[in-house]
């Protein structure tokens, strides 16, 4: 589904066309991955299981699928993941393990688990068959404009955390869509791939370091998505958690959707001027929709 605004297209000086993956089933794009990776397990890995580490909305996909197909999930999730998030992969009946962000390592504590009950792993980005799944939004996007604005692409922009989705859809743009610029967009605090991309090697976040896009909360570009998005994207940049809030208020005042933070940093950068669709088409993914609504009260009223 896209969605078009009088008020987006004269603040950008072109057509913009939204891809609403806020409004998917979990709330977010990653349902995406999550189903189409269990979907690709046989019937005995299913039986045992899948562990998965998440900052929120991974797991809740994962919860999702697993409830639609019988599998037992354990999400992984910080301690200071929005409540809300880890309340949904619960409510779907996945056991969920909390563990500090700050002195602990999840990828430990699922090998842990994994060994424990021989699950199988199935991380947020850095799996062939979730990276490829995550490409299907862009495909979706690319079939649903209009065949002159298809022909015409100049942008497609996207949230980036570790890199997966990023990934998934820079393959699908470049081949059906070579001439458009594929542009990552990270928070300032966790701009790895900004950095990374700049450097030539996958970079890590200080840590310690805080956002309001909890999603995009990735300490360093996953291996394979990177191995990916350093040969296929355009270009990265960054935003300030105040310009994320300026674009959750656009998004609900203009366009009538909420979008969570880490959903909303590419338009934040096209509304900050971070991006520019030089008076061509351009595709902005609001790539999640699971916010506290503390926090939406608290950015609506600031």
């Amino acid at each position: 589904m896209l969605l078009r605004s009088p008020a987006l297209d004269e603040r950008a000086g072109a057509p913009i066309w939204l891809k609403l993956e806020n409004l998917q089933v979990t709330g977010s794009f990653k349902a995406r991955g999550a189903f189409n990776a269990l979907l690709t397990m046989d019937a005995a890995q299913r039986k045992r299981g899948v562990v998965a580490y998440s900052t929120g909305n991974h797991g809740q996909a994962v919860a999702w699928a697993s409830r639609c197909l019988g599998v037992p999930a354990t999400i992984v999730m910080p301690v200071d993941a929005p409540e809300n998030k880890v309340d949904k992969a619960l409510r779907h009946g996945a056991k969920v393990v909390r563990y500090d962000r700050l002195r602990e390592s999840r990828e430990e504590i699922g090998m842990r688990l994994m060994a424990e009950s021989g699950a199988s792993l199935l991380p947020p980005g850095d799996h062939p068959d979730v990276l490829a799944a995550q490409g299907t939004l862009a495909l979706e996007a690319l079939q649903d404009l209009p065949a002159e604005a298809r022909d015409t692409l100049g942008l497609f922009a996207m949230p980036c955390g570790g890199g997966g989705m990023a990934a998934g859809c820079s393959l699908v743009l470049r081949k059906l869509a070579p001439n458009a610029r594929i542009v990552a967009v990270e928070p300032s605090e966790y701009d790895d791939t900004v950095r990374s991309l700049a450097s030539g090697k996958r970079e890590s976040n200080r840590a310690g370091a805080t956002t309001l896009c909890d999603a995009l909360q990735a300490a360093t570009p996953a291996e394979l998505p990177y191995a990916i998005n350093r040969r296929s994207l355009s270009a990265a940049v960054s935003v300030t958690d105040a310009e994320v809030s300026a674009a959750i208020r656009f998004a609900l005042e203009e366009l009538r959707v909420v979008v969570e933070p880490g959903g909303a940093v590419a338009l934040a950068a096209l509304l900050a001027g971070h991006l520019s669709a030089d008076g061509r088409d351009a595709i902005i993914v609001l790539s999640g929709g699971n916010i506290d609504l503390p926090l939406l009260r608290q950015i609506t009223l600031n």
